[in-house]
């Protein structure tokens, strides 16, 4: 049943919303750095830091490991707790330079979750990100808003219980699964951050229908 509501809400989002095209980014690099930044930050500062980076040319894993600290803090302080993420941004870009991101992206997709769990500052939401986003591998992301939105129809879980039964209810597919989080982030934006609870399609849709089936 819960498999049949998964794919359920991916049709009803796309329907309401339409196809999207998202992480936008131009390297797989770039992707790597976003996930970093947008902990804990609008995305509107991420692309302002990124385009800050970009300007100094530090938009590659050597470039940004070689750089001085204190540069990528001034240029990431937008996003705030900018010392924290300039040192993760560091670190991350000094494993990739130091590892090669062709041959760490190649490993198999839990290997490569497993790797970037073991890295500083990189949790569940960041890891999946990468994977997804920026090596192509199938995982699906759980983010905050798809938390909130599975809790408001009445299913809750952590983020591994929440991640199984969407990559249950799902064609193991990245396209798919980068779409869907997409539409999530998109809808949520528009509903659960200005709290118009009362005009959500999927509140009033899954919650009737958990009502008639009972």
């Amino acid at each position: 049943m819960q498999n049949e509501l998964v794919s359920e809400i991916y049709e009803t989002l796309l329907g309401k919303i339409g196809h999207l095209h998202w992480w936008p980014a131009d390297t797989p690099f770039e992707v790597v750095v976003g996930t970093i930044l947008t902990q804990q930050t609008k995305w509107t500062n991420v692309e302002k830091a990124i385009e800050a980076l970009k300007m100094s040319d530090l938009m590659e894993p050597e470039k940004l490991a070689d750089a001085d600290v204190e540069q990528i803090e001034e240029l990431v302080r937008c996003c705030g707790f900018y010392r924290q993420k300039a040192r993760r941004l560091q670190d991350i870009a000094g494993f990739f330079a130091t590892e090669g991101m062709d041959n760490i992206f190649s490993l198999p997709t839990d290997e490569l979750r497993k790797i970037m769990l073991s890295l500083k500052g990189v949790g569940n939401e960041t890891a999946d990100s990468i994977v997804l986003y920026a090596a192509d591998k199938p995982k699906f992301v759980i983010d905050a808003y798809t938390t909130r939105i599975m809790k408001c129809i009445g299913i809750e879980g952590n983020y591994m219980q929440l991640q199984s039964l969407f990559e249950a209810g799902l064609p193991s597919d990245v396209p798919l699964y980068k779409e869907y989080h997409a539409l999530i982030v998109e809808y949520a934006k528009n509903y659960c951050g200005k709290k118009q609870c009362e005009d959500c399609t999927l509140v009033h849709r899954f919650r009737e229908k958990e009502v008639n089936n009972g």
